[in-house]
């Protein structure tokens, strides 16, 4: 199990559908880990959608893509350099969370297995671009596993948060924990796996 604890948290805003914002952001990071690499990149910028197929419009599909799926591609395109040096310079097998990570904050609501079972709002724009964004983890860890970086999508769960409403049975703190302890197990066997905030499989 990989630990967590020396890494250092480095927060800084983006907006991660402006490429200029993220180039920026890179920046900063960069100039914070004077000369080191980084070892986990989480992307959990979302929009919400509830529209149904009688409201959906496509500025709303195409707007709500935008954020879930392109965003989280550019940014961890535009990270990589940083993920790469920081698995270099790991010098070990194997991956982990401690050498080089992307976490792709997804829903089990854009499970495609999952869909009759969760069937309560269609929310197409929302659910589908999760769903696309959940092909786009499988790619990133296809894509550079050789390279040292794993890549992973997780379900926080339903948590009380702006779009998660009041109604939502977990709270921040909760499924931030269950995340964490998630993060801290995964490895070269849970490369490009859906899980949710406890660990468990999830279907795509």
């Amino acid at each position: 199990m990989a630990d967590l604890s020396p890494l250092l948290p480095l927060d800084f805003p983006a907006d991660a559908v402006s490429l200029a914002s993220v180039r920026a952001a890179v920046k900063e990071v960069d100039s914070q880990l004077n000369g080191k690499g980084l070892n986990l990149l989480i992307n959990n910028a979302a929009v919400n959608s509830y529209a149904t197929l009688q409201s959906v419009q496509p500025e709303e599909m195409i707007s709500v893509f935008t954020t879930n799926v392109v965003g989280p591609i550019q940014v961890a395109k535009e990270f990589l350099p940083l993920l790469k040096r920081a698995a270099e310079e790991a010098g070990k097998e194997g991956l982990s969370c401690s050498k080089a990570a992307i976490i792709n904050m997804s829903t089990k609501v854009g499970s495609i297995e999952l869909c009759f079972q969760v069937l309560e709002i269609p929310m197409y724009p929302y659910r589908a671009s999760k769903a696309a964004l959940n092909m786009v983890t499988r790619c990133l860890a296809a894509d550079l596993k050789d390279a040292g970086i794993l890549c992973t999508a997780i379900h926080p769960g339903w948590v009380k948060t702006d779009m998660g409403t009041e109604k939502a049975p977990l709270t921040v703190e909760c499924s931030v924990q269950g995340i964490l302890s998630v993060l801290a197990g995964l490895s070269q066997a849970t490369t490009g796996v859906f899980l949710d905030w406890e660990g468990k499989s999830l279907p795509w």
